[in-house]
């Protein structure tokens, strides 16, 4: 800011073609800029910067769950194979107690003295 200031003023004020309010003017505009626009656009630059890091780590940890979840809901496909397992085993059941009635009515007729064919 010194060195502008040395410069402004170590102009030779005959070479001037301005009048001296505009270089005043154009003094004033500078300074509010470096003392107040600079500042304010490196506070929301500051600010946009916090606001992207924090969003990057919400996706790492979303990342994180719907890896977890994904391995949690991986075994469904082997639920669906124990379901049909479990539909065979039903069946399977149900011919053996008709195989096992068979089976107690053949033992009782024996038992009885009934035929043993």
């Amino acid at each position: 800011m010194e060195y502008l200031l040395n410069y402004i003023s170590a102009i030779d004020p005959s070479v001037r073609t301005l009048p001296d309010s505009v270089y005043f003017i154009w003094q004033t505009v500078l300074i509010i800029v470096v003392v107040a626009i600079v500042p304010l656009a490196i506070f929301l630059l500051q600010r946009t910067l916090r606001a992207a890091l924090n969003i990057k780590r919400y996706f790492s940890e979303m990342l994180t769950a719907g890896v977890a979840i994904a391995e949690n809901t991986s075994s469904i496909t082997a639920l669906n194979d124990t379901i049909e397992v479990a539909t065979g085993m039903v069946e399977t059941s149900a011919k053996l107690e008709e195989h096992s009635a068979t089976i107690a009515t053949v033992l009782s007729d024996r038992a009885t003295g009934g035929s043993t064919s």
